[in-house]
């Protein structure tokens, strides 16, 4: 092994935080410029990064984000949002029509985007010693957060990322068997066993979960609608997704 690969290896997710220990300002330059070094559709870089550092914003976004504590405990919350708004302009300046934002590719374009940037944020702050856990709850009231945000037309928030100094040691929890997630060639669905294997492996490591299998979290998990209000949110910042 070599020292980037021990150190992706090593990532663990922190949810409780020092409090009132603000980050240096040259080390929260050195994780934006580093997710700015991430790769993007086109170079055409569709994210943007909202750093949320007073204490009263960010007890707010952690009742918007679904009463998550350790948004409000960490030092700096950064709100990843996928950002068409820079492509307007330019299509504005040259004539366009932006009709691209109306296919549901757009989506998956600055969902990615967002999260090839997030992830070269969550290494450049892990490599400073800070601690981080994403926030998947961002989108939890996506209409409040984009008013809360101030969010124009055509950008919505994707994924939020805590970022502090841990306050309590985390084990690295075990991830699924390279053989239920690597495939040659063809997909290979018969993964039964092996899902079953990490749900023997996984428990001992889900008491927030309620210590259960994860096969049974994430069924309950897709058995509903989770974030029920996403659609219309979007549709208000100009993805009407005409193809679907």
């Amino acid at each position: 092994m070599n020292p980037i690969i021990d150190h992706l290896r090593n990532h663990r997710s922190f949810r409780k935080f020092k409090k009132d220990q603000p980050i240096p300002k040259e080390q929260l330059d050195a994780i934006v410029r580093s997710a700015q070094s991430a790769p993007s559709w086109i170079n055409g870089q569709q994210y943007s990064i909202i750093a949320i550092q007073n204490p009263e914003r960010k007890q707010k976004m952690a009742e918007l984000c679904g009463n998550q504590a350790y948004i409000a405990e960490s030092s700096v919350f950064l709100v990843f949002v996928a950002d068409f708004y820079r492509a307007q302009l330019a299509s504005q300046q040259h004539g366009g029509s932006l009709s691209a934002v109306e296919n549901i590719d757009a989506l998956l374009v600055g969902a990615t985007d967002v999260g090839l940037a997030c992830e070269n944020a969550i290494i450049a702050a892990e490599s400073l010693e800070l601690g981080v856990v994403c926030i998947g709850g961002i989108r939890r009231n996506m209409a409040e957060v984009i008013d809360f945000l101030q969010l124009p037309k055509y950008v919505f928030p994707v994924v939020g990322l805590c970022v502090g100094y841990p306050d309590v040691g985390m084990p690295i929890k075990p991830r699924l068997p390279k053989e239920a997630i690597y495939f040659e060639e063809t997909y290979q669905s018969d993964v039964a066993a092996s899902l079953a294997a990490y749900d023997e492996t996984i428990i001992p490591f889900s008491t927030r979960e309620g210590g259960i299998s994860w096969t049974k979290r994430v069924s309950a998990f897709y058995d509903k609608d989770y974030y029920p209000s996403i659609a219309e949110a979007l549709k208000k910042q100009g993805f009407v997704m005409k193809d679907l």
